[in-house]
């Protein structure tokens, strides 16, 4: 047998919480060769732990370690002299008995109970004791006793400790253990409870939920029946807590019936201090659904959130009553579903990028290279999107990406982490009850392209950089005419189908004579049409027809002149004049008629105004003939007459109104394309690697809002004031981070400050689903649109879609309003904070702060605050905007009152919280629990003693379901610098003198070297 016998002596001398067992013993190893008459016992400290038995040389802390036995393959016999308190350990290998004497015959027998439950063979024993325990309850019990109580819960992996259940609880009790005996002299017992649920019918036992593992050490059992504890008087059972042999008596075990979800009307005869410990209790179950008024709207919210595990709290306040604290915490399928939504919108949008490109037509030499050059760059990031979404659509299992598969490709546009956090709190006084919600997301961040050459922002700045200075023949365009340029293409793709079927519904409307419908047909038509023609009213679309007419070959052929009239070189001059003029702004040609566009775009409106005349004279018609009195058959000659003279007289209109549309259409779009064809003209393989950095960021950070979306309207659906809110003015989305401006997360900080600007453009519809009950559970959201324009389609049935206003029935678009707050908290932003830079941080809160403050002027100029939730804290959300501004203005190091203040401010204002840092766990969750346990205090009264144990609880890894520890490698170095960095620099930047004096004694060594 191989062992170290340092690190077993050095264990031996460890303090006594760490062994089960210990006192004094007189040992003798009996001999094989000769027995005497009168053994010399010899005294010895004795420890258990485990299977091993050390046996030190005294009782001393420092004492020397003698012998250690190993328990194993051997068997504890009692003397057989009833006087004497000794035993026996007999070996099955042959090796010589170990007499032991204890001190008292009561401290042999614990002795004995002790060692011969120390080895495998005792482990063994136990378990069949158990199984027989198991089967004799099951003989006993009537298998409807329990189904009538509680609906038990199908655990689909043994590897989960709590179990998931799609149920509601229909019990909720608490265990409280009393009276423990202590294994050891002098310490406490520190208890394990687990709760096993046996399931007669299917003869199985099943592991439903327990308490923290601090240190596994059997202490005994007890059983009870659901129906005695309800039939109980007090609805409080109290039992005996007995080892497997029954032999003594080492506990009590209280149980109590809670009915946490009533509000109690009676005062509590304790006072905070007098109350007893609580012990936050376990349950498995589905709350997010218990706080949905609605059934129906729990079948919903099924499709979208997925193991669920939440815990159940009752905390005292300051008045003496009691906090029920739901805390839950949920993944969702969002995870996977709209990053794969967004792949393949961007596969679509590319392909229709090269299929618009081939439609240009001709170009000359240089653009004709360009545009062949970028249709291969944009067919290989097709390729390798088509790639991902495959693998994505391959994958199966849980919809939740672990930090630890960061590194993974096909998973980069998943985003990290993401979970629904949520705290329902119930109490007393119905006034105090409240639900909070909070996102928590991984920073949407590139990890696989690295950070070496920083993060979006500045990766965007340097590029706008390198176009404007860039020697290649381009025509440079802002970011604003890029954008502006997509929005146009926007318009034409959703507003060219609706001019046509509105048409269409005109004729059919004309062809059977109904005026309501032709007056409802012409009044749409003329609104989209409108839209349009203003649409294309931009100065950006003119100068790009005139770009893309010099890049025509029959303009550069036409403009290129003879080389035999330029012999002094006036050519080459020439050549440098255009490419200078090209590439510095946008050129002007006066040979190209700008009036020609201003013919075909009005001749739009002037063809609306056409139609608009010709259904005015044929209404007036219609009112002249009921004015005469006719016959009955003349009039229904007149009536078949008009009506072909209505469809005569409105299709020539109508064609030519299609025909002006489509030619616009023609125009726009090339100029547009061929704008869009210039983003990539300095650098055509950076200008793609930022795009696609981009998607992959604002991937996750679309499906983190999303998913905050859909949980905010679902919570507040019969709400009217936010649903007043929502179409009013937008819903607010505050993001709030907690990177560390130091090294790679500098990085992550510049991707996720660019992904939540994107997120500006992000809009929401609420639609009607026509579906049947057993469908309901696929109503997901749906996101349709081009970059910078997206818009999400949240879907409801049709009950719960009746209690909508009216403007987001009609199809309103929803916006979204997201502000950004970084604070980093960990040891690398000590170093940024002394020795580097947080200008980054500075600048994106002094930025976001005026997008929160712009958001609540626009609130202030359209609602009331009557429209906002009440809150026990009387500070004026004036105020909260002040002490912003003032800590965002102060240089403090790790200054976290500015997450606090905006936190605060997000919930004033009805908005969605979002956490995240660089992986959303251990910064996250600790952010989190604070931000619980502050509003349990400022919203609920938590009695002040009791927060920092509710803190801990809530904590506690158990709680918050974190994943093993194997499962992250960088788990445990998340939050410190690499060693290799921290050290060196820290020891010579604080030490200065340091610094200068090996400066000094370095110069006088290679000085006497040298000489």
């Amino acid at each position: 047998m191989k062992f170290n016998s340092a690190e077993l002596s050095s264990f031996a001398q460890k303090p006594s919480v760490y062994f089960e067992k210990e006192g004094l013993l007189k040992i003798h190893r009996k001999s094989r060769t000769r027995q005497r008459k009168h053994q010399e016992l010899t005294e010895r400290w004795c420890r258990l732990k485990g299977n091993l038995l050390f046996l030190m040389k005294n009782r001393s802390s420092t004492s020397d370690l003698a012998e250690v036995i190993v328990l194993e393959r051997c068997d504890i016999v009692e003397c057989s002299d009833n006087r004497s308190a000794a035993f026996t350990v007999k070996f099955q290998s042959g090796e010589p008995e170990i007499y032991l004497e204890a001190v008292s015959k009561s401290d042999c027998e614990d002795w004995i109970a002790a060692l011969r439950e120390a080895n495998s063979e005792g482990l063994q024993r136990r378990i069949v004791q158990l199984q027989q325990f198991i089967m004799e309850i099951k003989a006993n019990t009537s298998p409807d006793g329990i189904h009538q109580i509680l609906p038990l819960p199908e655990i689909q992996s043994p590897l989960i400790s709590i179990g998931k259940t799609p149920f509601e609880p229909k019990l909720e009790f608490s265990l409280a253990c009393k009276e423990l005996v202590a294994t050891t002299r002098e310490r406490k017992p520190n208890s394990f409870v687990q709760i096993t649920i046996i399931n007669p019918t299917q003869q199985s036992l099943i592991r439903y939920s327990n308490t923290e593992t601090v240190e596994r050490s059997f202490l005994g059992s007890a059983t009870f029946a659901v129906g005695d504890l309800l039939k109980s008087d007090e609805q409080t059972l109290t039992i005996n807590l007995s080892p497997l042999d029954g032999s003594s008596k080492v506990g009590t075990i209280v149980v109590s019936n809670l009915k946490m979800g009533e509000n109690e009307t009676e005062e509590t005869d304790q006072s905070p201090g007098e109350v007893s410990r609580p012990k936050p209790t376990s349950f498995c179950g589905n709350l997010l659904h218990r706080s949905i008024k609605d059934p129906e709207n729990s079948s919903l919210l099924d499709s979208v959130f997925k193991n669920i595990i939440w815990k159940v709290y009752r905390l005292p306040t300051a008045n003496g009553r009691w906090l029920c604290v739901r805390e839950q915490m949920a993944e969702t399928t969002l995870s996977f579903l709209i990053p794969k939504q967004m792949i393949a919108l961007f596969i679509q949008e590319d392909m229709r990028r090269l299929q618009d490109l081939e439609e240009l037509g001709e170009l000359s030499a240089h653009w004709d290279t360009l545009r062949q050059n970028v249709t291969i760059h944009y067919q290989h990031m097709i390729s390798s999107y088509k790639e991902m979404l495959t693998e994505l659509n391959k994958f199966s299992g849980s919809s939740f990406k672990p930090s630890c598969s960061r590194g993974e490709k096909k998973l980069e546009f998943i985003p990290v982490n993401l979970h629904l956090q949520r705290m329902h709190v119930q109490s007393s006084s119905t006034k105090t009850d409240g639900i909070y919600d909070v996102v928590t997301i991984g920073a949407p961040a590139a990890h696989i392209r690295g950070f070496r050459n920083g993060g979006l922002r500045r990766q965007l700045y340097r590029f706008e950089g390198e176009k404007r200075n860039s020697s290649y023949q381009y025509i440079y365009y802002s970011p604003e005419d890029t954008t502006k340029a997509k929005e146009v293409i926007t318009n034409i793709y959703k507003l060219q189908p609706l001019i046509l079927s509105n048409t269409e519904l005109l004729l059919t409307a004309a062809r059977q004579h109904s005026t309501d419908s032709l007056k409802d047909s012409l009044k749409t038509l003329s609104e989209i049409t409108e839209q349009f023609v203003h649409a294309f009213e931009d100065q950006l679309l003119r100068s790009a027809l005139l770009a893309l007419h010099k890049a025509r070959p029959s303009y550069i052929n036409k403009r290129q002149p003879n080389p035999t009239h330029n012999p002094d070189g006036s050519e080459q001059q020439c050549e440098n004049n255009e490419r200078r003029s090209s590439k510095d702004s946008i050129p002007h040609h006066a040979e190209y008629d700008e009036e020609d566009w201003d013919r075909v775009w009005v001749n739009v409106g002037k063809s609306l105004n056409c139609i608009i005349a010709m259904v005015d004279r044929l209404l007036e018609q219609v009112d002249i003939e009921q004015q005469c009195k006719v016959e009955p058959s003349a009039v229904n000659q007149i009536t078949s007459s008009a009506s072909d003279d209505w469809y005569e007289g409105l299709y020539p209109l109508v064609v030519t109104l299609k025909d002006c549309v489509k030619e616009v259409i023609d125009r726009a779009k090339k100029a547009m394309v061929f704008v869009l064809l210039q983003d990539c003209g300095s650098n055509i393989s950076q200008a793609l690697a930022l795009h696609q950095r981009r998607d992959v960021v604002f991937s996750q950070a679309l499906a983190g809002l999303v998913c905050g979306f859909v949980i905010k309207l679902h919570t507040c659906l019969h709400d009217q004031d936010f649903l007043l809110q929502l179409h009013t003015v937008g819903l607010l989305v505050q993001f709030e981070g907690l990177l560390s401006t130091y090294s790679e997360e500098i990085g992550m900080l510049e991707d996720m400050s660019v992904a939540i600007i994107d997120l500006q453009k992000v809009t929401f519809k609420v639609g009607e689903a026509h579906l049947e009950e057993s469908a309901s559970t696929n109503l997901f959201p749906v996101v349709t649109g081009i970059r910078d324009f997206y818009t999400v389609e949240v879907q409801l049935p049709s009950r719960l879609f009746e209690v909508l206003p009216q403007e987001i029935k009609d199809g309103k678009l929803l916006r979204v309003h997201p502000v950004f707050f970084n604070i980093g908290i960990n040891e690398q932003q000590t170093l940024a904070e002394r020795f580097g830079d947080i200008s980054l941080q500075e600048i994106i809160n002094q930025e976001n702060f005026k997008l929160l403050s712009k958001y609540y002027k626009i609130f202030q100029e359209n609602l009331t605050s009557n429209c906002l939730p009440q809150f026990q804290t009387q500070i004026d959300i004036k105020e909260l905007f002040q002490s912003l501004s003032q800590n965002i203005q102060v240089r403090k190091r790790k200054n976290v009152e500015v997450l606090k203040l905006a936190a605060s401010i997000c919930r004033r204002l009805n908005g969605i919280r979002v956490t995240s840092c660089k992986s959303a766990k251990d910064r996250t969750s600790m952010s989190v629990t604070l931000e619980q346990c502050v509003i349990l205090q400022e919203e609920h009264s938590l009695h002040p003693d009791y927060f920092a144990r509710a803190l801990d609880c809530m904590r506690s890894s158990y709680a918050k379901g974190t994943v093993n520890d194997t499962d992250d490698p960088e788990a445990v170095s998340d939050n410190r610098p690499t060693s290799s960095h921290f050290y060196p620099v820290a020891l010579l930047l604080v030490s200065s003198h340091l610094l200068v004096v090996w400066l000094i004694l370095s110069l006088a060594l290679l000085l006497a070297k040298y000489q």
